[in-house]
């Protein structure tokens, strides 16, 4: 085959340069495409209009994802496109509640090979398979390892589905051109029995690697990353708990890293609280703050909020005894021996809460104790939220945040429709998967979806922006500021976050916001703001056709 020949074929099959029926005459001609394309030519516009079509004749959300990673895969520029336009009717399919059925079904449904697939067998050859990445250059890297997936937990590397969508959401709202994107999984086994018996599965077939191995594993590869793409960022993905906070802070004052489950969950939380204290006319410092879940995002939100109340004006102790974390063996006290170093920053004096005869303070017990301004759940716990503690606790705070945040939705701890009904419509809510819209006296409720989108795409565009060199606290603080000062306060029913339909300017927004705490922090070149609003401005990939040029 010629180079012509390889060239011609190149620009059909990269889904970076693709153009499909939008190459014009003049390129086919010019590119040697002629008689390998239908006849006529289209607009981005009118591929667009066909291609909604072709997703609105599937029968079911998988089908509809699948649809559209295939369209991703044949033609980037298009897929984004189409993204962009209906943003808020895609992302459910694209990301999450689909995607996690997607994980489940990976080996069933993969057609072709998309970012790099790093097994534990292969950790010799890690520098070999990071220089056969698909694009030379890489401005964010979304990595997972598969062991914790959206509530579903194992998926080995069925886990990649989270990479693809994650970055997809990169590109789609904070502008991350996505030739310099990069998904990676981390195949280190599962424990998933079915997946092990499952003759299709395409991972190690192997039981997890044991925790001396696998950490080992892990600074074999940030070790191979920092070589071969030094500043690209690395986001850590659906890692589980007893691994996602101690990679955390062995990198993140390494090298340009965060994890998306602990900080960008904390970060979009507490700005969801913030809008709250806003609604309800409150001070930040006011709230009493209930946490049902104390694994790593549980706690990275609960040590989110101490930041914030701490900024404001309490003392870190103060703000300690505000929050009250239980998890499933009640309240999280210091007389328990079973805490680690993170949950045990976070416990209650051992008579905080009186015992029952059960054991520590179950969170009913808390509810009646504390009387939260604020109930906030990562617990994957079912209906957790029962209709007596939501009772209880409107009987002592007027307008009450309640979010339910663990995913999928089957695991959510109330339903907004019920929340609604027990407090006589007074709940400020936000849900961490989508819920059907409620109602309340006659008229729609907005229910806000507490989703790290609003956070991880304005972070991705900041540092890449401003060539930022790590993430930090203040960074993180920013984007939720930023998040919650993008919140309609006029709107005649409040919200506690943005519509999503203005997700791509929320993104600019924390963007902006994000790129300054950079430069504050001394972890960015020094920018004046007009200079960071320009490097943001500029960064932004925008899905349009360019023109492509032929080789001699």
């Amino acid at each position: 085959m010629s180079p012509r020949d390889t060239d011609r074929l190149h620009l059909l099959e990269d889904a970076v340069l693709n153009h499909s029926t939008a190459f014009g005459e003049e390129e086919r001609s010019r590119l040697g495409l002629r008689g390998l394309l239908p006849f006529a030519v289209e607009t981005l516009d009118q591929q667009v209009r066909r291609a909604y079509a072709a997703y609105g004749d599937q029968p079911t959300d998988l089908a509809r994802h699948i649809n559209l990673r295939a369209l991703q895969d044949n033609n980037e520029t298009l897929f984004y496109r189409l993204l962009r336009d209906h943003v808020e009717e895609m992302l459910p399919i694209v990301y999450t509640p689909t995607v996690a059925e997607a994980c489940r079904h990976f080996s069933q449904i993969y057609r072709r090979p998309r970012g790099l697939f790093v097994a534990y067998p292969d950790r010799e050859h890690l520098t070999e398979i990071l220089r056969n990445r698909p694009h030379r250059d890489v401005d964010v890297i979304v990595v997972t390892d598969g062991q914790r997936i959206l509530g579903i937990g194992d998926q080995g590397i069925g886990g990649m589905g989270i990479p693809i969508g994650k970055l997809s959401l990169y590109t789609a709202l904070g502008g991350i051109d996505p030739a310099r994107t990069l998904p990676i999984v981390l195949d280190v086994g599962t424990d998933n029995a079915d997946l092990l018996d499952d003759p299709m599965y395409l991972g190690w077939r192997h039981p997890r690697i044991d925790d001396a191995e696998y950490h080992a594993f892990i600074e074999q590869f940030v070790t191979a990353v920092e070589a071969e793409l030094p500043g690209t960022l690395l986001q850590w993905e659906d890692f589980a708990t007893p691994h996602a906070l101690p990679i955390l802070e062995r990198y993140r004052d390494r090298l340009l890293t965060f994890n998306d489950d602990i900080q960008g969950t904390a970060a979009v939380a507490m700005a969801a609280l913030t809008a709250g204290c806003r609604a309800s006319g409150t001070k930040l410092t006011e709230q009493r703050v209930v946490m049902l879940g104390a694994g790593s995002a549980g706690v990275g939100v609960c040590e989110q909020i101490v930041r914030a109340m701490t900024a404001a004006g309490l003392s870190e102790q103060a703000a300690r005894e505000r929050i009250h974390v239980v998890d499933i063996r009640g309240l999280l006290t210091e007389d328990r021996t079973d805490l680690d170093p993170a949950q045990r920053r976070l416990a209650q004096p051992a008579d905080a809460v009186p015992s029952t005869t059960a054991g520590p303070a179950g969170l009913a017990d808390v509810v009646a104790a504390v009387r939260p301004t604020a109930l906030v759940g990562l617990s994957t716990a079912t209906g957790a939220f029962t209709e007596q503690i939501v009772r209880t606790m409107h009987a002592h705070c007027d307008r009450p945040v309640i979010m339910p945040l663990s995913n999928p939705t089957s695991r959510s701890e109330a339903a907004p429709q019920d929340l609604l009904d027990w407090t006589d419509g007074r709940a400020l809510i936000a849900t961490g998967s989508p819920f059907p819209q409620a109602r309340y006296g006659g008229r729609e409720v907005p229910v806000a979806q507490c989703n790290n989108v609003y956070i991880f795409p304005g972070i991705g565009l900041a540092v890449t922006a401003v060539r930022a060199t790590r993430v930090t606290d203040a960074m993180m603080t920013a984007a939720a500021e930023a998040v919650a000062e993008s919140v309609d306060t006029h709107a005649q029913v409040p919200s506690l976050l943005p519509e999503r339909a203005h997700l791509a300017d929320t993104a600019t927004a924390v963007a902006r916001a994000v790129a300054r705490a950079a430069v504050t922090d001394g972890v960015a070149p020094h920018l004046s703001d007009e200079e960071i609003d320009d490097a943001v401005r500029a960064t932004r990939w925008r899905a349009e056709y360019l023109h492509h040029h032929a080789q001699a």
